[in-house]
């Protein structure tokens, strides 16, 4: 996957493709009182539109930063975050959703 978080396109299982644009990265703390960064994009297929924010918990993208020796970065966290939207769309999984949160686990995958 190229590593441009601020605009990619991914199809669905349905072969819809979807564009998607980051919005913004914001400290969770002011907005939902977690101790996460939210990661928001705009998703994009035809007429249809609609917003998925990925929070990734500190405490995670810390021990994360640790175990791979990369800084906590703006960047590096929105990187993440589309790695793990791109998944949602190609599989289909959580698109109900509005705001996900993943695993640690999956994050290492995508470190």
């Amino acid at each position: 996957m190229p590593d441009n978080f601020r605009h990619f396109q991914v199809a669905d299982p349905s072969g819809r493709v979807w564009n998607v644009d980051f919005l913004w990265i914001q400290n969770a703390i002011s907005i939902r009182h977690a101790d996460a960064i939210d990661v928001k994009f705009e998703l994009s297929a035809g007429t249809e539109r609609t917003t998925k924010v990925v929070a990734l918990g500190q405490p995670d993208l810390l021990a994360l930063g640790a175990q791979t020796g990369k800084p906590v970065t703006d960047p590096w966290v929105s990187t993440l975050a589309a790695r793990h939207l791109r998944s949602m769309i190609e599989t289909g999984e959580d698109m109900e959703k509005a705001l996900v949160t993943p695993a640690f686990e999956t994050l290492e995958q995508y470190a």
